[in-house]
């Protein structure tokens, strides 16, 4: 059964979702452990990100309160979309602040998107407007064919999926 998809990152959502909530319960430093709170690159923050279709185009939006537009790369390879960059150092890292709740995150930052293969890089766009980085990808959510695949009981075996091919000889198996 063929049916047409208008979520190309069926998955994908969940996925950053519990990455999210896995990278928030990480090392939160308690009282007197003040020097654990220095962010190393494997725990980096993570900008909050949306990501949904316009029409037939994906927009990609990134939360980045606090960084210059200077500090903002992106970069495209072989169907991954790496939006690379830096908060600056925390304001009031005096010794005499003491801080009662402490949820922003400072230093480097990294999030990867995987495209389908075949996107130009000519039809990628971005912006960054008060502290809001949208990415356009012209065409990325233009219907994309899904075959559900039919999952059997242990005990029933495998389900047979057929093959069908259009270069297949007349009265010939498909291999």
């Amino acid at each position: 059964m063929t049916t047409k998809s208008r979520m190309p990152f069926r998955g994908l959502v969940d996925t950053f979702a519990e990455l999210n909530r896995i990278h928030e319960s990480w090392r939160h430093p308690g009282p007197g452990e003040g020097d654990r709170d220095v962010r190393q690159h494997s725990s980096s923050w993570v900008p909050t990100t949306d990501i949904f279709a316009r029409g037939d185009d994906v927009v990609i939006r990134c939360e980045l309160a606090g960084v210059d537009r200077s500090d903002v790369e992106l970069s495209y390879t072989s169907g991954t979309l790496v939006i690379w960059g830096e908060r600056g150092d925390a304001p009031h890292r005096d010794d005499d602040v003491e801080y009662y709740v402490r949820e922003r995150r400072y230093g480097p930052f990294s999030r990867t998107i995987n495209f389908p293969e075949g996107i130009d890089t000519s039809r990628i766009g971005a912006t960054f407007e008060d502290g809001l980085l949208e990415i356009t990808v012209r065409g990325a959510a233009a219907g994309q064919e899904v075959e559900e695949i039919p999952i059997s009981d242990r005990d029933e075996g495998p389900v047979p999926v057929e093959v069908h091919r259009d270069d297949a000889p007349a009265g010939g198996r498909a291999s």
